[in-house]
């Protein structure tokens, strides 16, 4: 068995503030949640809107609070985070959005290139080098100097999956992050997704197309009821 990047283990998330008690059971989203994911592991999280996924996502990278039980993330104790300690986690991790979020006013390097001195990166040399491998693996290798606006949709959410594996992270979490595409773009992220997860990166996705999943199988979770339960796909069809 591989080395753990999420363990939850009885794990309550509310709305707003998780402290203390103070939540009432309308606030609940998620009870008792157990979640274990290894590295190289890609796995799917399905279920209608407002059942948590998303929320659970947040509260990987710490943008939600759990509020009850044990949970670790990428070596983090996430019940007892120092706030100096979320930017630490965040870099140990990639994070896709289905709105990708570049800036729009930089080109692909410079999206970046910027991304690396925010986190630390110094020397020049490590920086273009890095740069010219994620946008390799993602397929832009050509595309560095073009703006976000050049690029079709398929290639800006490749510019921000590149950007999430800036870091060598141990896990990758994506919201959604075929929503917007057409259906063949959609296969082309998911090849490269899958692609990360062989390399040893961890990849969390939420996701409505079921259809993706029937095409690239692996590990599926259903939210629902404020719960979370693993299935298969075959029988929800």
């Amino acid at each position: 068995m591989g080395n753990k990047v999420i363990e939850l283990r009885g794990v309550s998330i509310y709305h707003g503030e998780a402290k203390g008690g103070a939540n009432s059971e309308n606030d609940l989203i998620l009870s008792n949640i157990d979640l274990t994911v290894e590295e190289g592991e890609f796995v799917y999280l399905i279920g209608r809107v407002g059942t948590g996924k998303s929320t659970l996502l947040k509260t990987l990278y710490a943008e939600v609070e759990p509020a009850e039980g044990s949970a670790h993330v990428v070596g983090f104790d996430l019940r007892n985070l120092k706030r100096r300690q979320i930017s630490q986690l965040r870099r140990s991790m990639g994070i896709v959005f289905q709105d990708f979020q570049l800036l729009t006013d930089r080109n692909v390097f410079l999206n970046l290139y910027d991304v690396m001195r925010a986190t630390g990166w110094k020397k020049e040399e490590d920086i273009r080098r890095r740069i010219g491998e994620v946008l390799n693996l993602v397929g832009l290798e050509h595309k560095s100097y073009k703006m976000p606006f050049e690029l079709s949709g398929g290639e800006q959410q490749r510019l921000t999956i590149a950007r999430a594996l800036l870091n060598n992270p141990r896990l990758i979490v994506a919201d959604e992050p075929t929503g917007n595409l057409d259906p063949v773009t959609a296969e082309g992220i998911m090849e490269l997704f899958h692609k990360i997860a062989h390399s040893g990166c961890a990849v969390v996705m939420s996701t409505h197309n079921i259809s993706l999943i029937e095409q690239f199988p692996s590990r599926t979770i259903l939210f629902a009821k404020g719960g979370i339960a693993e299935v298969d796909v075959k029988e929800l069809i």
